[in-house]
């Protein structure tokens, strides 16, 4: 059956799937002038096919999107799962990650059927990331990446009342980068009014001076021969090489860019004083309760991607709690085993310290925040990579055998099911009231999904001891 449907721009015509009224590929900013803002909409004539994804933006070469992204330059489109045009129901918009240097909405593992099915309108897009999204060009915006996201949000706001969705109950969430992606939104004031609530997944705690994000796009563009205030007339599918060239040999510019080149990211928002005036751990206005919280092996798929996993030697555990940790001395006194503490350090400084310490601001600014942490160990691969980075994505989605992170699902089961239904039915009813299940944080609490479901005092108390202060701006060193 076909939904017609009219939003800015003019009538779009999707499909019903699974009893869902199915959108895809709406537009909600005009196709990017390059390195500009998003701009309004276009409009068009008659009902506009609304039945497949929009292309992807230029992207790492990470996820082969090369033939794709030749579809065209129209990146910047929303899809939307609704259980009921007429409804008035709460709304959830999905952020993805991708270390800011990839990602698109159209992967399998985001399809929003399971979590519209629990009463909920889902919404996801793309933006753009990179060069892109986030190189930093003297003269154009900043954080373009970001600014589409606000450009998604404003859609849904005008919009999605068409849909069946309440403007007025709108929660964003996101994994990874699209965590770190909502709790920038969290402190950026354009950003202000367009969500109730937020959920933020595993939250890096990488965010750039305009400094280093300058001197990165410059390493960017002289790959191509360029200066930077050029690239914007480089062809789009040519720009991700040069982030990707910069990214293969980053460890050389370790004495110049610090951690961004030990951990090997070179693209993150920037805090640029407009755009994003500060980092959310010091700008959050209290105003959006907040759901936040990381997976107890976060760095363990990272280690097993990179082909270290079980030959970490001494040496590198230990650099690793020299460069990363703010007390190296406790890190090798508690964690005596190399796998181990590499495993906590790089844990600790990329997600789990950063997503603890956006609870506390979010106490500190006077907001209700709500902690979790996910240890159900991943049975897929082997059962090596324990409750990694980015499990959780297959478990909230309920897309438990579909895109690549249900590898890390492997066979299905009652298990991976009965842990899904706890993250699916908490998210939907903090979408739906406010309320995810289990007391603030404030009170101290936080809930560990597992087989065995609990409410606990937060499980990594010496990682908490060690990191009494939360991140600070990535700089030139």
């Amino acid at each position: 059956m076909q939904n017609d449907v009219r939003v800015t721009g003019g009538r779009v015509r999707g499909g019903t799937e699974a009893g869902l009224a199915v959108f895809r590929g709406i537009p909600y900013a005009a196709p990017p002038v390059r390195f500009g803002a998003p701009q309004p909409v276009q409009a068009w004539d008659g009902a506009r096919e609304a039945t497949r994804f929009g292309p992807p933006p230029p992207q790492s070469g990470a996820l082969g999107t090369d033939a794709l992204a030749e579809e065209g330059d129209d990146w910047l489109t929303v899809n939307v799962w609704s259980p009921d045009l007429h409804a008035g129901l709460p709304v959830m918009v999905w952020i993805q990650g991708g270390g800011y240097a990839f990602g698109m909405s159209g992967l399998p593992e985001y399809d929003g059927t399971n979590l519209a099915r629990g009463g909920v309108v889902v919404v996801t897009f793309n933006y753009r990331v990179g060069l892109e999204g986030f190189g930093y060009v003297e003269g154009t915006p900043p954080n373009r990446g970001l600014l589409d996201q606000v450009a998604a949000l404003e859609w849904v706001q005008h919009n999605i009342s068409a849909f069946g969705g309440d403007p007025g109950r709108v929660t964003v969430f996101g994994e990874s980068a699209g965590g770190g992606s909502v709790a920038a939104l969290m402190a950026m004031p354009r950003a202000a009014g367009l969500f109730k609530r937020a959920i933020a997944q595993s939250v890096p705690g990488t965010f750039f001076t305009p400094a280093l994000a300058a001197d990165i796009t410059r390493a960017c563009a002289a790959e191509l021969g360029r200066q930077p205030n050029e690239l914007a007339a480089v062809d789009h599918r040519v720009l991700p090489a040069a982030g990707d060239a910069v990214m293969a040999k980053m460890a050389q510019f370790a004495g110049r860019w610090g951690m961004a080149a030990q951990a090997q990211i070179p693209f993150a928002p920037v805090v640029d004083g407009d755009v994003l005036p500060t980092t959310p751990w010091g700008g959050l206005t209290g105003q959006v309760d907040l759901v936040v919280g990381h997976t107890r092996d976060e760095q363990r798929l990272l280690t097993a991607m990179s082909g270290m996993l079980g030959h970490i030697t001494q040496a590198q555990a230990t650099e690793a709690a020299e460069t990363f940790g703010p007390d190296p001395r406790r890190y090798r006194e508690s964690f005596p085993d190399p796998e181990q503490l590499y495993e906590v350090v790089r844990s600790d400084w990329l997600f789990r310290m950063p997503s603890l310490h956006l609870a506390k601001e979010q106490l500190r600014a006077g907001g209700v925040a709500y902690l979790y942490e996910l240890t159900w160990p991943a049975p897929g691969m082997g059962g090596m990579l324990g409750a990694c980075h980015g499990l959780d994505v297959p478990l909230v989605f309920g897309n438990l055998t579909a895109g690549s992170p249900a590898m890390l699902i492997g066979e299905l089961t009652p298990e991976a099911e009965a842990v899904s239904e706890q993250m699916r039915t908490a998210w939907t009813a903090f979408a739906t009231n406010g309320d995810p299940g289990w007391p603030t944080y404030d009170t101290g609490s936080t809930r560990i999904f597992d087989l065995e479901p609990a409410i606990t005092a937060y499980p990594e108390r010496l990682s908490r001891e060690i990191w009494q202060n939360p991140p600070s701006v990535l700089d030139l060193t």
